[in-house]
């Protein structure tokens, strides 16, 4: 896919992606804390970031285009197919927490790192 492509993304997040951003902060919060953020994301507007400025905040590793999920999100961009926004969570001490879209945002940055990503930020 050329660098100018457009990648689409749906106006909201899957129902899917609550329940999974739910189980990912289970992991790092106590249950009833997890459940706050979940609702606050479900209720928090669309702001865009860039893909690099999101990794800067949180400090993860790049996925490779050979992890299946990355693989699989690339798919959608090549078929056009709109990808879910990102929900993100501002943890303790400046760090930022990928709650859900991990694969979806190295999917995009493996395209192009100052492709803009709609995400939900609590």
């Amino acid at each position: 896919m050329p660098k100018d492509a457009q990648i689409g993304w749906l106006t909201e997040p899957e129902d899917h992606d609550y329940p999974a951003a739910m189980s990912y902060l289970t992991l790092i919060f106590d249950e009833a804390r997890a459940a706050a953020y979940v609702q606050k994301l479900k209720q928090a507007q669309l702001t865009p970031f860039k893909a690099k400025d999101i990794f800067r905040a949180c400090s993860l590793s790049l996925l490779g285009i050979s992890n299946k999920h990355v693989d699989r999100d690339r798919e959608k961009i090549e078929a056009g197919k709109k990808l879910s926004p990102v929900l993100l969570v501002r943890g303790s001490e400046g760090k930022l927490i990928i709650a859900d879209g991990y694969h979806r945002l190295c999917a995009v940055y493996s395209y192009d790192e100052d492709a803009v990503i709609p995400c939900k930020i609590v």
